[in-house]
Formats: C-alpha cells, sequence, structure tokens
C-alpha cells in the first residue's frame, strides 16, 4: 500500500487555500490544483510499503511522538519552485514553526531508516503543494497575482502526526488515515 507520515491542516487553513486557489484559477491558466481538503505537511513519503510493516511504523511513530511536544505553526508565505519566473509547484509555506517542523521531519526520517526506508536526498522544505504547473501563458500577469495574495493570521497547533494510505485513482488520490499519535512530549 501507498503510504505517507505528514501533519493534517485544521480547516480554517483549508478554507484561506480554497480561496487562493479560487482566486489564482481566475487567470486561466493550466494548473492542476490540489483538492484542498487533501492538504498537509508531508513528513516523510513511504512509497510502497508490505502491510506487515505498517504495525513497526505506527510504534516508531509512537516513540516519536512521545519524545516530542506539541508547537504552533504558523502559514505565512506563497511562492513557486523553482521560483515565480518559470513556476512548476505552487506552495504554500511555513513561517512559525518552522524549526520544529523540520526537527520533527528529520526525526521521522532516522528513524524510519532502521525500518530500512532510504534518507531522503533532498532537503526537507516545509511547504505545502497547492498545485502543480503544466503551463502559464501570461507569466508576469500570474506572477503579480501570486505577489499579491495577503495572509491572515492563520496558525495552527500541531499536536499529532498521521500515517495515511494513499490510493491513486484518476479523480486524484484518496487518503484514508491509519493511525493518528498524539505529541505528548514526555
Amino acid at each position: 500500500m501507498r503510504t505517507f507520515i505528514a501533519i493534517e491542516l485544521e480547516e480554517k487553513i483549508k478554507e484561506f487555500l480554497s480561496k487562493i486557489q479560487a482566486e489564482l484559477k481566475k487567470l486561466d491558466e493550466d494548473i492542476k490544483w490540489v483538492t484542498p481538503h487533501n492538504a498537509h505537511l508531508t513528513l516523510k513519503f513511504l512509497g510502497e510499503v508490505e502491510e506487515q510493516k505498517i504495525p513497526k511504523i505506527i510504534q516508531l511513530l509512537k516513540e516519536i511522538a512521545c519524545a516530542a511536544k506539541p508547537f504552533t505553526i504558523e502559514i505565512k508565505d506563497i511562492g513557486s519552485f523553482p521560483n515565480l519566473k518559470s513556476p512548476r509547484v505552487i506552495w504554500v509555506g511555513v513561517e512559525k514553526g518552522k524549526e520544529e517542523l523540520t526537527r520533527l521531519a528529520h526525526t521521522v526520517e532516522d528513524a524510519l531508516v532502521s525500518l530500512k526506508f532510504p534518507k531522503e536526498s533532498r532537503a526537507f522544505s516545509t511547504h505545502f503543494t497547492l498545485g502543480r504547473v503544466k503551463h502559464i501563458k501570461d507569466t508576469q500577469g500570474f506572477q503579480k497575482e501570486v505577489e499579491q495574495i495577503q495572509f491572515p493570521l492563520l496558525a495552527q497547533e500541531v499536536t499529532s502526526v498521521t500515517l495515511f494510505k494513499s490510493t491513486l485513482t484518476p479523480k486524484g488520490p484518496i487518503y484514508e488515515k491509519l493511525t493518528e499519535t498524539n505529541l505528548s512530549g514526555r
């Protein structure tokens, strides 16, 4: 089964992402948008995992969660990879809580090595994907629109990590929560 470990986002953040998408959709550019209710902060993509490994992953998450304290994140920024002049992925970033989020992702990454999951070659990025660009007709207009987006204070307390199963369908992925483990910081 295809799996990943992530932080779920609160409804108020998902609603704001939906508003951003609605504004950018008016530009009529060729972008495959991520469904806002699927928005999350991926800590580690595991890929295809044998079912017998799932209990071991869950046990590792419990151990990690026992050592990690809850923390606050603030959604603050929008941009694109590699940049706004030549966008491929449109993202929304985390400002406050970046260090804690990165530390948690590294802890997850390091712990999963014991289960033979390879370490990610790219550095962890505190963002979530809003959309994947297929083609932009008006790069300057798109860049101007993105730069005008204003963010209200959007903070969320991160209190748990979740192991998700991801089923790919022609209409997009379907995520199913396999387990959610509370951060307790004992």
